[in-house]
């Protein structure tokens, strides 16, 4: 007889036990990026709501703020590094193909044979780890899950480019996902639209960038390296006419109402579209609406759990409160859920 293959048996609810964050040292006001777009604080904040933005130095590397942040993550879970099942990392400025960052973080925590990826879902991309993390959960194939979302985009930007160099910043943030005996993550609503990739891309790939450069030395002239460039009307028309829908079916699957919530996480793109998408899901006056894009810019796939830190430190939310997280941006993708805080970060 043909042995039956074994099926493995998850945690039946997941959530959130622990955040960390890292916020690169280097403080960027508006004073520092005008001149070279030849703008005005007045016309950054009228715009986007950005008043400073974090810089990585060149000591702050992807590996190394995603695994200060993982230590805090642990710490704040309670939970040891040869505890984790799965290192999951999402990024998009990490400017080499391979080896993957995520076993290198694993390697460095102190976690042996560890499995660690990579992913790569834009701004949506630490919500797309959420997913994979929580759902390798619930299917056994982990206990607990390090998911991590990290961002140098300082590399890519274009300091006199008007449509990107005020807006993208650098910073990390991760988050120990494991089991619970309540539900602590809702079901996934996500999608993409592959159909506007060049709403916000990257202007060359490296290939072609690479034969530029040997094109200017044999010419002994200069070559620019590639950027990432946006369509920010393009961007902002889709956001504020789809996300709303996706908005409701993240509450709608996770068996809630709107005036259930206590917190608003939209991913910290641009205050005009967070605010047009307040106003449209009518949300009760006393939900909290995340806003670090004011201090910290826009830090695409860290941009969720950098904003959740800042409103539990802040205070103006606390652990155990629903959030609807809505991620979402190149690809263009998104990703959302509602959550179930966890408790305040550590320092």
């Amino acid at each position: 007889m043909d042995a039956p293959i074994n099926t493995l048996k998850g945690a039946t609810h997941t959530t959130i036990l622990g955040l960390g964050v890292y916020r690169p040292k280097r403080v960027v006001p508006n004073s520092e990026i005008v001149d070279a777009i030849e703008s005005s604080d007045e016309w950054i904040q009228t715009r986007s709501g950005i008043k400073t933005r974090r810089f990585a130095g060149a000591d702050e590397t992807i590996i190394g703020m995603s695994v200060d942040a993982c230590r805090k993550a642990l710490d704040a879970a309670g939970i040891t590094a040869d505890q984790i099942g799965c290192v999951i990392l999402s990024t998009s400025s990490r400017l080499v193909l391979g080896p993957a960052a995520g076993p290198q973080v694993a390697a460095q925590l102190g976690m042996h044979n560890c499995p660690g990826f990579d992913i790569s879902a834009g701004c949506s991309g630490f919500s797309h780890a959420l997913t994979l993390g929580s759902d390798m959960i619930r299917a056994g194939t982990a206990k607990y899950v390090l998911v991590i979302g990290v961002e140098r985009l300082s590399d890519l930007l274009d300091s006199h480019d008007r449509t990107t160099a005020f807006i993208f910043a650098d910073g990390a943030g991760a988050a120990v996902v494991g089991p619970s005996e309540t539900e602590g993550i809702g079901p996934v609503a996500w999608g993409s639209d592959g159909g506007q990739w060049d709403a916000i891309w990257q202007d060359k790939d490296f290939g072609t960038y690479f034969d530029e450069v040997a094109a200017a030395e044999a010419a002994g002239t200069t070559s620019v390296r590639p950027y990432i460039r946006m369509n920010g009307a393009k961007v902002f028309r889709w956001a504020v006419t789809f996300l709303e829908s996706a908005c409701r079916t993240a509450v709608e699957l996770a068996g809630v109402k709107i005036e259930d919530l206590d917190v608003f996480i939209p991913h910290q793109a641009n205050n005009r579209i967070t605010d047009a998408l307040t106003r449209v899901l009518k949300f009760p006056d006393n939900v909290v609406v995340a806003q670090d894009i004011i201090e910290s810019g826009n830090t695409s796939a860290a941009s969720i759990p950098l904003a959740m830190d800042q409103v539990l430190r802040s205070g103006e939310a606390k652990p155990g409160d629903k959030a609807l997280v809505m991620a979402f941006g190149a690809g263009l993708a998104y990703a959302g859920h509602v959550l179930t805080l966890p408790p305040i970060p550590q320092d």
